[in-house]
């Protein structure tokens, strides 16, 4: 969808729907003839309360007056859930293209959150459906204010097509999103935006390389693992390089360590970290951002076979530490083990990896945080805050000598799990510490949410949670925010 900024008036944009704001205890900043929209806010049809429509016609454009709730509580994310009751409205009522009016005294931030609730919510993935939509969809969005926000429009939509652009990733069947297929993607988006290489690595090249946890992790597949490596680095770039480091497990059955049937199907969504960052790569180089950028994905398949990893099998990672296999199941830290050593490797100065990690978090936080872990306190701040402007919430658990002993292998250097259900994120995460040398990092297990997390504007499927995130956070990076 087309997104844009304007100055002119909304009934001149050419929208053949325009959406108005309301807030609680305030008139129509600008009404029409006969005073029509105050009518509907007077006559109680039209109310405040966020989410409530109400919907009229005049001179062949049709007029959604949205409830905003209390000015001082407006904020981006009730922004992007306006948007998202807006645009269910116009799916119902056939529009094609909608113009938001900015409300009063809004800034940058939710002109910001209506375009990302507008594009999120009209994402619609039909991809295998063998009938077309018959309800159609917005094709054009215009965001009409007394000042220019066209920087913060642009920013958004670019965002927010990207977060669209991995939930394509996502909710695609893990019989077609191969890691061959994943990395394939990686490559089109090189080709698609200026400034970004790309180079890629088979199972041979993985092993060559002393990755032996990754290798171990992709032995019970026929499917070629990928290890996928993004570059950008403008001749304008600052600060730190930053490392961006995403699991991307296609499909995870648990291996030999096999998972309960119900819901399996839903393991597809196991390389969501690789698909954000990923996208979210290639939304930073198209805003131009000027920072370098290092982007790191695993991916493989979880299968049992013959040649599957084994409970008691040891292991040999890129760093050289040894690690006994307790769970095949606990595979996604041992693939982000050799792709956050590879990231350190090429020079990250900053990392941050985005994982469905551990079924735990989802036990602590159920869909509305993410967890966060992490070495640096300032680090994990800016993450923290990166995720609350993106509406992507994270809540940072505690790394501690106690839970690192629990890892401590009795054979190997290490244990990828333990067989007890203490602190499993926890001890995940200090499992992938051990990978990351002295580089301030944040380790992001969005394990809760990046599927069905009922967001208004994202309900069900894929979400592309961390894209927006990762944006927010190059972008203060970037201008030493």
């Amino acid at each position: 969808m087309r997104a844009e900024a304007t100055t002119a008036a909304p009934a001149d944009t050419g929208a053949d729907t325009i959406a108005i704001g309301l807030f609680e205890d305030e008139k129509i900043a600008h009404d029409l003839d006969g005073g029509l929209l105050q009518a509907l806010v007077d006559s109680g049809e039209a109310k405040p309360g966020l989410r409530k429509l109400a919907v009229t016609h005049a001179d062949g454009k049709r007029y959604v007056l949205a409830g905003l709730g209390k000015r001082d509580g407006f904020d981006p994310e009730r922004a992007r859930v306006a948007a998202a009751a807006v645009v269910g409205r116009a799916r119902e009522l056939g529009a094609r293209f909608l113009c938001w009016e900015l409300p009063h005294h809004v800034g940058d931030a939710e002109a910001g959150g209506f375009v990302e609730g507008t594009l999120l919510a009209a994402y619609r993935f039909r991809a295998y459906k063998s009938k077309p939509d018959e309800d159609g969809g917005l094709e054009q969005l215009a965001v009409s204010a007394h000042h220019d926000v066209s920087e913060a429009v642009h920013r958004a939509a670019v965002a927010a097509t990207a977060a669209n652009a991995a939930r394509d990733l996502q909710n695609a069947p893990a019989n077609a999103m191969t890691p061959t297929r994943l990395a394939e993607r990686a490559h089109a988006l090189a080709a698609e935006v200026g400034g970004l290489t790309v180079e890629t690595m088979g199972r041979a090249e993985i092993e060559a390389a002393g990755m032996g946890a990754f290798a171990g992790v992709a032995r019970g597949s026929d499917e070629e693992p990928q290890l996928i490596t993004l570059r950008y680095a403008p001749e304008d770039a600052k600060g730190p390089v930053l490392g961006l480091v995403g699991k991307a497990v296609t499909f995870d059955s648990g291996g030999i360590s096999l998972k309960p049937g119900m819901k399996m199907s839903e393991m597809k969504f196991d390389m969501s970290g690789g698909a954000a960052v990923l996208e979210a790569t290639g939304a930073i180089a198209r805003l131009g951002l000027p920072l370098r950028l290092i982007t790191v994905i695993g991916a493989t398949e979880n299968l049992p076979s013959g040649h599957a990893l084994k409970p008691g099998d040891i292991v040999t990672a890129k760093t050289g530490t040894t690690i006994e296999i307790i769970n095949t199941d606990a595979e996604g830290r041992l693939v982000l083990a050799d792709c956050l050593a590879h990231a350190v490797d090429l020079g990250a100065e900053r990392l941050v990896d985005f994982a469905t990690l551990t079924g735990a978090i989802v036990v602590t936080f159920g869909d509305t945080h993410a967890g966060l872990i992490g070495t640096d306190d300032a680090w994990c701040a800016a993450v923290s805050e990166a995720g609350a402007r993106a509406g992507e919430l994270v809540w940072r658990l505690p790394l501690h000598p106690d839970y690192a002993k629990a890892i401590e292998g009795r054979y190997a250097d290490i244990v990828n799990a333990v067989e007890t259900r203490k602190a499993g994120s926890i001890v995940a995460g200090e499992f992938l510490k051990r990978f990351t040398g002295d580089v301030p990092w944040a380790h992001v297990d969005i394990a809760g949410t990046a599927s069905d997390a009922g967001r208004p504007y994202a309900p069900k499927g894929g979400n592309g949670f961390g894209v927006r995130m990762i944006v927010e956070l190059a972008h203060a990076l970037a201008h030493g925010e």
